[in-house]
Formats: structure tokens, sequence, C-alpha cells
């Protein structure tokens, strides 16, 4: 796990110095070496986590072994040692990057299909005078770029682009009205013109020839359609399907179990945590470590049910209470560490968490992914009761009916009944998050902005309704909000994160399973419980559903009020003129009076001014 930065100009409008500045912008993702290539055309800018091969003949940019090809490397390729034997020429190094390099030495583009892992890479061909940009099929990576026609640069994190000589800062106003809508950023998109979010599974190449773009993975085309699907008896029955799951799992887990720095698991004593720690408890050499945070507020502490997990495992585990205080301290640098407004408020536990951790270890598996490949959000089952006759033919009547009550439950099926002509996804995914629908943006910004635009895309069968959702999420909150948050939260404090359930080979398992052993009879995530109660209790999961949550609701009320007062005031609203100044002042009213309901919508409004005062004076 590191952060790279490079560039590309036939012009030689880079510097070396540049080079060094824009690498040094993103130091805390690689604590222990840097390095850098420059030949005036390119230049790559390197920082080192060292998780593979200590020694300093790992360290970045590594030239091949012919001398043609430079790398900088972001990530982890888990199989690099099967795909070590395809390459002939010595390897110096026990390093996956040497790995990555001499494949692509002797197959270019074609090297990528054959990775299995976390990774986004820049690779320069000296020769050809061309590089290629790559970045992981479902984006567990990081990887923006810049590109204004004749000049071209890369990096892990926005903050090293901004800080390009004459980069001038010029607001994108379709980020503004999706983050709105969205809570994010979407791809391809960033807040700023010109800088670009890389797709999911792609590649760049840029030469003499200008810039091109292509696909090593598309997740559209890795759905089957409805005859091979019916012939896989495994994804269809309960024990074959269970045993394939498992089968996946122990590999993806024991894969990312390889480290030369020791490994902890993230534990929130949830599902998806709860099985990737099970399962490396099994596959570890040594006692497993793993790491759980918890709140002083009893209502969203789930410190108790990650202890009970890693009693029942036998793990040696860490538990950090924090308080509103320690909150406080980190809210404010959210902009800094995040490059653009992001309104997922469990990035501040997931910071706290990240810094807790490293205190003890260098990676830590996670469990994101499991509910969107296993149905497990509430929204989806959303998705299927606004699609039924019954409540599409009297959802005004019920909409109506439901703002009759001041409770949050009936204020949120109001707000997600009151769509327009087509329902689509991200007007779900708005809604249940709390976030301004497409409908209220209207009337809330100053002048009309393009925004999100979701086009169902053509697949091999029909999803239903809930599946269609979950590929939503797949396509865009997986990748721009929740990766995002678990990459910079780490990165911050040296940390790598590894996703077992995102294994590229579990994604596709995952999106071909029968739906009904993803939610069975009322139950979420089926197939995925009736795996982890082979190892762990059930008892120890009956309870709702909590997520990763904060007393946010409560804390901007009382503590952290002035953060309202200070980035929504009418005066900085006025001045950057881009909502109407009463409608800020009617939801600010509105929840400070006890409407809580209306809190998500303050936040994001809050995060944008406060983004907005301290980019654009």
């Amino acid at each position: 796990m590191c952060g790279i930065t490079g560039f590309f100009s036939l012009q030689q409008n880079f510097s070396e110095s540049t080079l060094k500045h824009i690498t040094t912008a993103i130091a805390h993702r690689g604590p222990d070496a840097d390095g850098f290539f420059f030949d005036g055309v390119c230049g790559l800018g390197h920082r080192r986590l060292s998780i593979l091969d200590l020694s300093a003949s790992a360290n970045q940019p590594m030239q091949s072994y012919n001398k043609r090809y430079w790398l900088a490397f972001n990530g982890e390729v888990f199989n690099y040692r099967e795909l070590a034997k395809q390459i002939e020429t010595p390897l110096r190094t026990t390093s996956d990057s040497e790995v990555i390099l001499e494949l692509f030495s002797k197959l270019n583009l074609r090297a990528v299909y054959q990775f299995n892992g976390m990774f986004a890479f820049g690779i320069y061909d000296k020769e050809e005078q061309a590089l290629y940009v790559v970045r992981d099929r479902i984006g567990v990576k990081p990887l923006y770029y810049y590109w204004d026609g004749q000049n071209f640069a890369f990096a892990s994190e926005l903050k090293a682009l901004v800080d390009l000589p004459n980069f001038h800062k010029e607001l994108n106003e379709t980020a503004v009205s999706s983050f709105l809508h969205l809570g994010y950023v979407p791809a391809p998109h960033t807040i700023y013109k010109n800088i670009y979010k890389l797709a999911t599974g792609s590649w760049l190449k840029v030469g003499k020839d200008g810039i091109h773009e292509g696909k090593f993975w598309n997740i559209n085309e890795k759905i089957y359609d409805n005859d091979t699907q019916e012939k896989l008896a495994l994804l269809n029955r309960l024990p074959e399907a269970k045993a394939q799951l498992k089968k996946l799992l122990h590999s993806s887990v024991n894969y990312r179990l390889i480290s030369d720095v020791p490994v902890g698991v993230f534990l929130s004593g949830g599902i998806d945590s709860s099985l990737v720690a099970a399962i490396a408890s099994q596959e570890a050499t040594t006692k497993m470590q793993t790491f759980s945070i918890g709140f002083q507020e009893n209502k969203f502490n789930e410190a108790p049910y990650a202890k009970a997990v890693a009693n029942a495992l036998g793990t040696k585990h860490h538990e950090l209470i924090i308080s509103v205080e320690e909150a406080k301290k980190i809210i404010p640098t959210l902009i800094d560490i995040y490059d653009e407004p992001y309104a997922d408020s469990s990035a501040i536990p997931t910071l706290l968490l990240s810094r807790f951790t490293r205190q003890n270890v260098t990676v830590a598996l996670g469990g994101d992914g499991g509910d969107e490949l296993f149905l497990g959000y509430g929204m989806y089952q959303w998705a299927s009761r606004l699609h039924s006759p019954l409540w599409r033919g009297f959802r005004s009547p019920l909409a109506g009916s439901f703002r009759l009550s001041r409770a949050n439950r009936y204020q949120k099926a109001a707000a997600l009944l009151n769509y327009g002509r087509k329902l689509e996804p991200s007007h779900i995914f708005s809604q249940e998050q709390q976030f301004f629908s497409k409908r209220e943006i209207d009337g809330l910004l100053l002048k009309s902005l393009p925004t999100f635009n979701y086009s169902t895309p053509n697949l091999p069968r029909r999803l239903n309704h809930m599946e269609e959702q979950a590929f939503f999420d797949l396509q865009y909150y997986l990748p721009d909000d929740l990766l995002v948050k678990i990459d910079r939260a780490t990165m911050r404090y040296g940390l790598e994160a590894r996703v077992p359930l995102l294994d590229y080979r579990v994604i596709e398992f995952g999106l071909n399973l029968n739906p009904d052993l993803k939610f069975h009879k009322g139950t979420s995530k089926y197939l995925l419980k009736q795996l982890l109660y082979d190892y762990l209790p059930e008892k120890l999961f009956d309870r709702p559903k909590q997520g990763f949550a904060i007393p946010l609701v409560e804390w901007l009320k009382g503590d952290l009020k002035y953060l309202i007062d200070e980035n929504l005031n009418p005066d900085i609203v006025k001045h950057y003129g881009i909502v109407k100044p009463e409608m800020v002042e009617m939801l600010k009213t509105k929840y400070l009076k006890g409407n809580t309901y209306f809190y998500n919508r303050v936040w994001v409004l809050m995060l944008l001014h406060q983004f907005l005062k301290k980019n654009f004076v």
C-alpha cells in the first residue's frame, strides 16, 4: 500500500521539483520511503508503506529487468507468487511490485486480466514514450487524473493534483448538485473541472497520439444470462452455494493474510466483519488480533457485540471507546483528508479506528461489500416495495398520510414515495440517506445545475428490484463512498486495509447467486449468515442491523453546533451563491427546533460551504 503520483507531457511542461512537491503532498500514505523517476517527458513519484519485502530493493519507482519500463504501484496483487512462475527473467525481490512490472513487460495490458488484488499503478514505457495507468476491478484503490488536452497527471489523492503548478481551481457544478443528492461525488467527476476519477476496472494510455481509455473488467458483463444461471445448480441450492462461498472466502482471506508485517481485523460485531474474523482466525498461523470502536452514547455503541464475537473466536481483542470531544477534533480535518465534499459521517469513527489499529498492526482486514453483494441494506427492501403495484397505485395518498407524522421513519417513507415519473435507484439511495431529492435540489439551487444521471445498463438478464438497487450501489456507492472512506481513513495513518469480500471471484459469485439465497423469507444476507453460523453461535447476532453510525444528529445540535453557525450563516451562503439562503434558514430552523429528519440535509450543506470557504475565497 502506497501513494503514487506521475505526469506525462511531450511539451515537457512539468519539472522534477514539481514531481517531488506533489508526492510530498501524499507522504502520509507511505511513511517508510520515497522515490522518483524523471526523464523530462514523464515523471513517477512514490511514497512507500512497506508490506511485502521490507528491503530497500523493493522501493519504487522500480525499473524492469530489460530497462524499458518504470513502475509506480499502490496496493497489492495477492496471487503474485503464482504469476511469478510465468516470468523468465531473474527476480531481484520477493515483492508483488516486481512481478507486476515484469509480467507487464512481457504481456503489456494483457497481464492485468490475471491480477487478483486491489491496485492502482502507472507504468511508463520509455521506448514508446507512453504512460499507462490502471485501476482495479471494483475500485478498492483510488486513482485521480488531470487532463487538459495536452498535459496529463495522476495521483492517489486529489490534493496532489491540486498542487500542480498553473492548476486553476474551477468548481465542477455537476459535482455540487450530485453531492447534494448522494452525499458523495460520483465518478468520473471530482469537485474540480479537469480532474477525474479513473473508472473501476479501467486503463488509460497517454502517448504521442493523445489519450485512450479501455476496460479490462466490466461488471455489466459479469452477470450470467438466465440460461447460464439456471444451469449452474450451485447458484440455486443452499448446500452447494454455501460450500462454494466458503471455498471462495477461505481462499480470499488466505490471500489477504500474506504479509511481512502484522495483520489484524476490523471487528464491528456485525455479520460481515465477524465472518471475515472467523475465517482469518482459522487461516492465520498466529493468534489473530481484532479491533473495534465504541461510543459513550449507549444507543450507538456496538463494542460489546464485537467483544462477544472476539471472545467466541479467541482473538486478541482491542477496544476503543470514543467521546464527542475526540470526534470534534476529527471533523474540522475531514475536508483536508477527503479533498472534496464527503458526507459519510462514519468516516469519523473509521479514522479513529484506523489510528487506534495502527498502534498494533500495519494491515487490517475489513468486511466491506457484504451488504451490496448479499442484499443487506434496508433500502433494497424499499426498492421492492416501491415498485409493487399497490404502493405505486396509492403512493400520493400514502405520502400525504406519512407526512402528517413527525417520526423520522414516516417522513422518510413520504420522501421515498415522492419521486417523479420514473423511480430511479439514486432516488431510493438519496432518500434512504435523507439527502436532497432531485425535486428538492431544483427548489434549493439559485440556478439550474446538471445533476447525477443514472442510465439503466443493458444486462444479460433482468434483475429483480432489490438486485437493481444493489447493482447501483456496486457501481457508485461502494467505490465512490465506502471504499473512499476506508482508503483515506487508513492511509491517513499508514495502515493498509484489505477487503476479502471484494475479491473479484466473490463479486462474480454474488452477482449471479439466486436472489432467494440473498433475501430469504424476510432475512437479508441469508447465505452469508448461514455460513457465519458454522463458525459462531447464531444468538450473537440476534439483533437489528445497526451499521457504523455515530450520534451526529445529537452532536450537531450540541457540541458541534458551531459548525452550522460558522459555515451556514446567511453571509457565507449568500457569498457563494449556490443555494437559496432562505431555504437554508428554513432547514436549519426545522432541525434545531427538534425535527431531526433534516439533519443530513443540514450536514451536506454545511460540508459544501466548509469546502468552499477553504478552497474558493
